[in-house]
C-alpha cells in the first residue's frame, strides 16, 4: 500500500539525480513509496536512464522548464500517496525520514507542513537548516536557525513550530491541499516555499520542524555565483512575497525601504564587485512588481 509520496524535480542533472534515486531505493520500502520525478524541460530527455536506476519510477516530462512550484504542481496532481514529500534532486536521504516525518503528522494534526534537519552533504559536520526564524514583513527578511554551526546533535531531540520550512525537503498531507492549494507557480524561482507556509498557517496549520529525522543537501556552503536569473528572481520575488502575504499598508511601508534602501544598496554593491551586468535585472525584477501591481497572482516569469 502507497502510503507517501517522494516528488522531485530535474533540470540538465543527469548524475546529481541518479545519486538521489539510489539514495531513495537505498532508504525506502518500495512497496509503501512511490516515487515521481519530473523533467522540468532537460535539454535531454534522460527518462530511460533514471527508471533503469529506479525501477518503478513515475516519470514525468514537460517540455518547457515550469518553475520549482509548477514542476512539483505536475506531480501533484498524480500522486497517490497519502503524504507527500518533496525533495530536492541534489539531496540524500537516511532511513528514517519517511518513518520520523509521517510519525510527526500522524501524532500532531496540527501540523501542515514538516522539514527535517539539513546538513551540508560535502560537510556532513554543519548544519544547514533547523528551522527559520519568523519573517520581519517590513524588510522581508528572516534568519535560518542553526545555519553554519556545528552539528554536535544539539537539534536531534528537537521537534517544534518553526517559522517556514525548507524547499529542499518538507512534507504535507495530500488531503490538506484540498484548503491550502498548489504552490504558487508565479515565482517561478525562489520564495515559493515561503509564500506555501505563509499559506498553510492561514488555513489554521502549523509549521514545524523535527530534528529527528535528517537528510543531505548538496548545496554549496557558500553564496555562489551570482547570475542574472538568480538576481531577477530574489529581487522580484521579495517584492512579490509581500504583496501576497501582508496588508496594503505594509506593502506601502516595504515598497518605500525596497526603493530607496535595499535595491540601491544591492546595485551599489554590485557595481563595486565589478558586475555592472546585473543591475538591470535588480531594476526589472523591481519594475516588474509595478507593471503586474494589479493581480500578484499573474505569471509573468519569461524574462
Amino acid at each position: 500500500m502507497i502510503t507517501t509520496s517522494i516528488i522531485t524535480v530535474n533540470f540538465n542533472q543527469l548524475q546529481v539525480t541518479i545519486d538521489f534515486l539510489n539514495s531513495v531505493k537505498k532508504n525506502t520500502i518500495t512497496e509503501q513509496v512511490e516515487l515521481i520525478l519530473v523533467d522540468n524541460g532537460s535539454v535531454h530527455d534522460y527518462g530511460d536512464e533514471f527508471k533503469a536506476a529506479y525501477p518503478g519510477l513515475i516519470y514525468i516530462r514537460s517540455d518547457e522548464n515550469l518553475g520549482f512550484a509548477g514542476g512539483n504542481n505536475l506531480a501533484i496532481d498524480i500522486a497517490r500517496g497519502k503524504y507527500l514529500l518533496f525533495l530536492n534532486n541534489d539531496t540524500e536521504i537516511t532511513d528514517n525520514l519517511i518513518d520520523q516525518l509521517t510519525s510527526e503528522l500522524e501524532n500532531n494534526p496540527d501540523i501542515g507542513l514538516i522539514s527535517p534537519l539539513i546538513l551540508y552533504y560535502e560537510n556532513p559536520e554543519i548544519i544547514q537548516y533547523a528551522g527559520f526564524t519568523a519573517m520581519n514583513y517590513l524588510t522581508c527578511r528572516n534568519k535560518g536557525i542553526g545555519s553554519m554551526d556545528p552539528d554536535r546533535g544539539q537539534y536531534n531531540q528537537d521537534s517544534r513550530e518553526t517559522a517556514y520550512c525548507h524547499g529542499a525537503a518538507m512534507m504535507c498531507r495530500r488531503s490538506d491541499l484540498k484548503d491550502v492549494g498548489l504552490m504558487a507557480e508565479q515565482f517561478f524561482l525562489y520564495y515559493e516555499e515561503l509564500d506555501w507556509c505563509e499559506r498553510f498557517r492561514k488555513a489554521g496549520k502549523k509549521i514545524w520542524f523535527t530534528g529527528r529525522a535528517k537528510i543531505y543537501h548538496k548545496e554549496s556552503m557558500s553564496v555562489g555565483k551570482e547570475s542574472s536569473i538568480k538576481t531577477y528572481f530574489m529581487t522580484r520575488n521579495r517584492f512579490l512575497f509581500i504583496r501576497r502575504n501582508t496588508n496594503w499598508m505594509n506593502t506601502v511601508l516595504f515598497s518605500v525601504y525596497y526603493i530607496i534602501l535595499a535595491c540601491p544598496k544591492q546595485i551599489y554593491t554590485y557595481l563595486k564587485k565589478g558586475r555592472k551586468d546585473l543591475v538591470k535585472w535588480v531594476i526589472k525584477g523591481l519594475a516588474w512588481n509595478f507593471s503586474n501591481r494589479a493581480d500578484s497572482n499573474k505569471l509573468g516569469y519569461k524574462i
